[in-house]
């Protein structure tokens, strides 16, 4: 891997992913983060499993908010099914971002940092979203935002019966159990060319890591606030199924 690549997809923030957006060196799967062999030729089957669990999506004339889309293919698959669908779809990331992705009638561009930077949006759309999506970010807003803001204010979104799901989450817990065991082993081994074992750490606390205990933690926030919530796992497909969760949201 080339180093001044390595450097340009670690430690990254809003203002980082802007940067890397307006990088024409990168492919798109490197502008929003993600080393080509784990999103390239995997998206389609990702949209699949979005599907599956974003029930809303397959209705007609919904309101869709896509937050921290990106601009890889993964929006475009989400933009043209909000064409067949008649759904008016509002993408929320960067400018330079969006910059990237197609115009149409039917969406709303919201150049903004979520939450902080869309007043309009709680002003114009509380309570009439049907679908939320946030796909591989919350391990990044919850390093700058508040997560408790952060979910009530996206929960205050959702129309009756409304959706969102917060999807890819990198769960460190989940890594240390995958990697822990005989399948984990062998993965890592044959990724890696090597044949150490992988780190583990079971029983300590790892700053800046999303564990377990912080999903437990939203899913308890949501179901006392009036929504009814799941761990959902992705399928073994996925390019990080085996280290990744998802969580769903539903308004009763």
């Amino acid at each position: 891997m080339e180093k001044n690549k390595e450097d340009k997809l670690s430690n990254l923030n809003f203002d980082k992913f802007r940067a890397l957006a307006r990088d024409n060196s990168l492919s798109m799967y490197e502008k929003i983060g993600f080393y080509d062999k784990f999103r390239e030729g995997k998206e389609k089957v990702i949209f699949e499993d979005i599907l599956t669990k974003l029930k809303n999506l397959s209705g007609n004339g919904k309101t869709v908010i896509d937050i921290g889309c990106g601009c890889s293919e993964l929006p475009v698959m989400l933009i043209e099914l909000c064409r067949i669908k008649g759904h008016h779809l509002i993408l929320i990331d960067s400018k330079e971002m969006l910059d990237q992705l197609p115009d149409a009638e039917f969406i709303t561009k919201m150049p903004a940092q979520y939450p902080k930077d869309c007043e309009e949006l709680f002003k114009n759309f509380s309570g009439k979203a049907d679908a939320i999506l946030i796909y591989s970010v919350l391990h990044y807003i919850v390093e700058e935002i508040n997560l408790m803001e952060f979910l009530d204010k996206t929960m205050s979104l959702l129309s009756d019966k409304g959706e969102i799901l917060i999807g890819d989450i990198p769960n460190v817990s989940k890594r240390n159990r995958f990697f822990s065991s005989k399948s984990g082993i062998e993965f890592h081994q044959q990724n890696n060319n090597t044949e150490d074992l992988p780190e583990v750490k079971f029983n300590s606390l790892e700053n800046n890591q999303i564990d377990d205990a912080m999903l437990f933690f939203i899913l308890a926030r949501c179901r006392n606030s009036g929504f009814d919530s799941y761990l959902c796992q992705q399928d073994a497909s996925l390019p990080m199924a085996n280290r990744r969760d998802d969580i769903l949201i539903v308004k009763p």
